[in-house]
């Protein structure tokens, strides 16, 4: 059975890691399937994988000064080392905060992290404004993939500008070596998301926390066909606002809202194909499980 890589997954301490008014307004406005739970442990994850499914997982904290949540590196180092074989690390950084480019340094250097998370909108910065350059050109030199998160987001203070991922356009010319992953495929921006991806070589995309709004997801997965890049959509859960078993089932059910009708059907192959995608060669991460 081939393995299930998630190119998107959370860890932190809750609620140590976030302020009382982030987590008021997660819980107000973050709702998925079920009550939203920020607990996220290693355990809780394993939980949700199903039987007979191989997985390794990329793991980040995150950090938004502006909005109120900030998980040090060394929180997500520590969960690593705990997980060899099973986590690979993005270290994260604020570009509005002091010595950010020093955290980021060490992040990469001291404590091994492989890639970079970005927030955009929760700290409150676009991704194409020059203060930034030194860290496209750093993720250039070392070859770090960087995962911002583009499309919707629930804290009022979060400026919706800086999540939209037309930002990313401007990046991607001007640092066309960067491997750059969109999260949750821009929803609800998409298309936007979508005609980027397929511009840039080095661009790509994760359907992390889409499957419950099961008809955007549809429209959304239907653009990516159109236009012809499934080999831009990467397999991503968001954990722990959802799962891989409810993102699997969700993905293999999708053709069945459009039974009896015209609309387009989904390539049940290529779906399958980017669940089991080798996102790793992709990205030029190293297996964890390799001695």
């Amino acid at each position: 059975m081939p393995t299930i890589i998630d190119v998107h997954s959370h860890v932190w301490k809750f609620p140590d890691h976030f302020t009382d008014d982030f987590r008021a307004q997660a819980s107000e406005r973050a709702k998925a399937d079920e009550e939203l739970d920020l607990t996220s442990t290693h355990e809780g994850y394993e939980a949700t994988v199903p039987d007979g499914e191989d997985y390794i997982r990329i793991v980040f904290g995150g950090k938004g000064r502006l909005s109120g949540i900030w998980v040090d590196d060394n929180y997500v180092a520590d969960f690593v080392k705990q997980h060899p074989k099973k986590a690979i690390g993005f270290l994260a950084v604020d570009p509005t905060q002091p010595n950010w480019q020093e955290e980021m340094e060490y992040g990469h250097q001291e404590l091994g992290m492989c890639g970079i998370k970005l927030m955009p909108m929760y700290a409150g910065f676009m991704p194409q404004d020059t203060l930034l350059d030194p860290l496209w050109s750093y993720a250039t030199k070392h070859n770090l993939p960087v995962l911002l998160h583009t499309g919707t987001n629930f804290a009022s203070q979060s400026p919706l500008e800086c999540t939209l991922p037309r930002n990313v356009d401007p990046v991607a010319a001007k640092f066309p070596e960067v491997k750059i992953i969109m999260a949750h495929v821009g929803h609800p921006y998409s298309g936007d998301c979508i005609v980027t991806a397929r511009k840039h070589r080095n661009v790509y995309a994760d359907i992390s926390a889409i499957h419950y709004r099961p008809f955007q997801f549809y429209n959304t997965m239907v653009l990516v066909q159109e236009y012809g890049i499934w080999d831009k959509i990467l397999y991503g859960t968001d954990y722990p606002f959802t799962t891989i078993k409810a993102t699997n089932d969700h993905l293999r059910s999708m053709n069945d809202m459009v039974q009896g009708t015209h609309l387009p059907r989904l390539d049940e192959d290529e779906i399958e194909t980017m669940i089991y995608r080798d996102t790793l060669a992709i990205l030029e991460l190293p297996d964890p499980r390799s001695p």
